[in-house]
């Protein structure tokens, strides 16, 4: 495979096929995130991509699952897309899903058919950070669209059979506007009802923006309490009405796995118990990113 720079994948995609057809990040801004600040956003060229495609027709036979890296393959032109995912379901007939992640700017580009018409061609899976449903948040974290658009773009996507996972950072707030992040989050979940939600909890990190403001003072991190009463927030205001509400990431403090609604009480329960410390958190030496 032509790896270029740091690969990255969502962690349901740990076992899949990395196919890297682009490098970088279109929006490349958001202050709490570095992971792709060494690399410049290009889209590799078609004889790479399809050479990768063939190498992994003839040693990836036992994964049926592909991610199309890096950190918004969906941008690329229309043809470009189907040209590979064609490649993919020709040369790779055993992988069921195709995934890649998505943001509110390269949904924009793609018109609702464009979207149907990569579904029907094998792209399967969507992830997209929301981060927060919070505007004001969305402003200071420079994530580049209001509440409105993550809403608007989020059922576009939806509706055209491609699956989406949203992703939403516990923390991201800061302090001051915790319980405010929590509940708006926990407003656009609902409305854009996605299959599955995925809630990490924010680790500072080394050479970002944020971490410059938690530095001078200006942001204040919130402790694993504060982050677990943000969780409890954000799910008891999240209605789903047939998906997956998951904080079992390295990041978080408390496992969660529930499948909403039906398991929302008792998430709520274990949340509480968490909270009065009847349920041990997972201690800091053991959290990632």
């Amino acid at each position: 495979m032509h790896y270029q720079g740091n690969i990255f994948r969502p962690p349901s995609e740990a076992h899949s096929i990395l196919l890297q057809i682009t490098t970088g990040c279109s929006h490349n801004k958001c202050t709490f995130c570095r992971m792709y600040k060494g690399s410049r956003f290009t889209i590799k060229d078609d004889a790479t991509i399809i050479a990768d495609i063939d190498f992994a027709a003839a040693h990836c036979k036992n994964q049926n699952r592909l991610f199309l890296c890096d950190g918004d393959a969906l941008i690329l032109p229309q043809a470009r897309l189907i040209k590979i995912l064609s490649a993919i379901q020709k040369k790779l007939p055993w992988v069921t899903r195709v995934g890649t992640y998505a943001n509110t700017k390269s949904i924009k580009m793609k018109s609702p058919e464009q979207l149907r018409e990569l579904y029907e061609k094998g792209l399967s899976i969507a992830y997209m950070g929301l981060e927060s449903g919070d505007d004001v948040t969305l402003t200071n974290i420079n994530k580049g669209a209001d509440s409105e658009r993550m809403i608007e773009m989020g059922r576009k996507i939806r509706a055209s059979g491609i699956k989406l996972s949203i992703t939403v950072l516990l923390g991201i707030a800061g302090l001051e506007r915790s319980h405010v992040h929590a509940r708006e989050t926990g407003r656009v979940l609902s409305a854009i009802d996605p299959e599955y939600v995925g809630a990490l909890s924010l680790m500072l990190t080394p050479g970002t923006i944020l971490q410059d403001a938690a530095e001078r003072g200006d942001f204040a991190l919130p402790g694993a309490n504060a982050m677990l009463e943000e969780l409890g927030i954000m799910f008891a205001t999240t209605e789903l009405s047939n998906g997956y509400f998951h904080a079992n990431h390295a990041s978080n403090y408390l496992p969660i796995r529930a499948k909403l609604p039906k398991d929302k009480e008792a998430t709520l329960q274990l949340i509480d118990k968490a909270l009065q410390g009847k349920v041990n958190l997972k201690p800091e030496y053991m959290r990632g990113l």
